[in-house]
């Protein structure tokens, strides 16, 4: 059995996993699933990836999972913890030397979500909407979940810290695309995960949050994935 290290994306903490923990259990797998100091402004991505070490210290046959902002974690957790398979969902990807403030202009990320916005009718000049954004397909339930639940405060000092980030770590990597992410779109990410990692992306036909959307195709993903690795 596998040990899971779920990680939140950026403004969430754990629960964003509530769905999938469980199911990860009860196959009989170990998991944990750490909140990262998000709304800590003396916190960069060193504190951030000291939370992910902590919770999997002496685990063993770890399949580390990372959504979103996660991803940059992975090149510094990487290089402190065995992990034996990494698992980006909708995730940044970093290149070697880069500074966490650098990746949106390095990447070109605020054409490509322009770019998307205009081709499907969105005003992309409007006030920022967590609902059009980030929860748009969530089926009612889960909806009603995460807007009970709120969202914590992302603090801007893992952006601000001069960091650059090492090298890409040689671990298999898998990465998951969704298709109707509206923060990371589909095609800005393809390319991406060309360029940087090397790999062709899977796709699950969703938005930024698979973990709410599609709990149940998210771990099947998950259990392939392992699978494969072993």
């Amino acid at each position: 059995m596998a040990t899971y290290v779920l990680v939140h994306g950026a403004g969430s903490d754990s629960s964003y996993w509530q769905f999938v923990a469980p199911m990860l259990r009860d196959r009989g797998h170990d998991v944990v699933a750490p909140d990262l100091p998000v709304d800590d402004d003396t916190a960069g991505l060193v504190q951030y990836a000291d939370r992910v070490v902590d919770a999997a210290a002496g685990r063993r046959d770890v399949v580390l999972v990372a959504q979103s902002m996660a991803g940059l974690l992975v090149p510094l957790v990487c290089t402190r913890i065995p992990v034996d398979l990494v698992v980006l969902v909708a995730a940044m990807v970093p290149a070697e030397g880069e500074s966490p403030g650098d990746w949106w202009a390095g990447t070109g990320h605020r054409q490509a979500r322009r770019d998307l916005d205009l081709r499907e009718g969105r005003d992309p000049d409007a006030e920022f909407d967590p609902v059009t954004t980030f929860l748009h397909d969530l089926p009612a339930d889960a909806l009603a979940v995460a807007l009970a639940g709120g969202a914590r405060s992302q603090s801007n000092t893992p952006f601000e810290r001069p960091l650059p980030l090492p090298a890409w770590p040689d671990v298999p990597t898998r990465f998951l695309l969704c298709l109707r992410d509206r923060f990371l779109p589909a095609e800005f990410q393809r390319r991406l995960v060309r360029e940087r990692l090397g790999i062709e992306p899977d796709e699950i036909d969703c938005g930024h949050l698979p973990a709410l959307a599609r709990p149940a195709e998210l771990v099947e993903r998950l259990e392939t994935y392992a699978a494969r690795t072993t």
